[in-house]
């Protein structure tokens, strides 16, 4: 698990740990996941079981996948330090009910996109995420359809990983007019309230299928400049978020709630409510604005044809 010499001299410490070293076993094990998962991508008919819960599908993939990261973490890192939260254990682990007294997190979706996953489309991502007191440290987000894995650590810069173990620091855009931007959303959400905010914006926006990974990825890679989380019945969780925004912040791109306030995690409720907005930041303000502007008008409306 060597560093790559191009990140070599922006290895960070925070509380004794060296982020670089945790970032380089991240990406080891999420490697070794994505393995596991690529001969059961699509292979919804050919023995990967898929269970249907309240909030969606979970299929053996995950489960395998979300146990080889947890061991592999545990073995490596220890337990004595460290808190784990995973998408698929993380009501029954006692380790995840215990999160919130510990400052180290590892915060993990071994299938970000699951339904992308069970249909063989590519836009499914691994996210593997450290945080500490609540935000962000250490970041994989690793697409193993397109064999590239993003990272980042703390004040390191972002970085793209191939199969070859190539490494390239990566950028955003640097579009900064409200107009020019592209707001990548995903087909399957039906929140009426963030459609019909998205149609009075100034910005284009086209459909992008798959997981929040998958869209981050887009934003670095300039096929789109902005994503926003407007919760209604349901919310994002921690380990949507998590791995994406490091990356994306450290790539200088941003990530807050529409108020500005930067995200939190490993609080006791573990989903994102409200608004979150990603972009690439040239805008950011701006787009915030908007976005405020826009959704107290829809709400005013909403309630007045409430009252009547």
């Amino acid at each position: 698990m060597s560093n790559p010499p191009s990140i070599a001299s922006t290895a960070a410490r925070i509380d004794g740990r060296d982020l670089n070293r945790l970032g380089a076993i991240a990406r080891e094990i999420a490697w070794g996941a994505a393995d596991i998962l690529i001969p059961h991508h699509g292979n919804a008919t050919g023995g990967l079981r898929v269970r249907h819960q309240a909030d969606g599908p979970v299929t053996s993939a995950d489960l395998a996948a979300s146990h080889y990261i947890l061991q592999q973490l545990r073995v490596a890192v220890g337990s004595q330090d460290y808190a784990f939260v995973s998408e698929e254990t993380y009501k029954l682990d006692p380790d995840s009910r215990d999160r919130c007294r510990h400052d180290w997190v590892w915060i993990i979706d071994p299938i970000d996109g699951t339904r992308s996953f069970i249909h063989g489309d590519p836009n499914y991502a691994i996210h593997i995420a450290l945080a500490y007191r609540g935000r962000p440290a250490v970041a994989v987000v690793a697409i193993p359809a397109a064999d590239k894995l993003y990272y980042a650590h703390l004040g390191g810069g972002a970085f793209l990983e191939t199969r070859d173990r190539q490494h390239t620091r990566v950028r955003v855009s640097p579009r900064d007019r409200l107009q020019e931007l592209c707001v990548v959303t995903r087909r399957s959400d039906r929140d009426s309230r963030l459609y019909q905010l998205l149609a009075h914006l100034p910005c284009r926006h086209r459909p992008q299928l798959g997981s929040i990974g998958c869209k981050m990825a887009a934003l670095i890679e300039g096929n789109g400049d902005a994503y926003i989380s407007l919760s209604g019945r349901t919310a994002p969780k921690d380990w949507d978020l998590a791995a994406p925004e490091l990356i994306l912040t450290e790539a200088g791109g941003r990530c807050t709630y529409l108020d500005g306030t930067p995200l939190q995690y490993n609080r006791a409720d573990i989903s994102q409510w409200g608004c979150a907005i990603a972009s690439t930041g040239g805008c950011h303000d701006a787009l915030r604005s908007a976005i405020a502007r826009r959704l107290s008008e829809i709400d005013r409306r909403r309630s007045q044809i409430e009252y009547r």
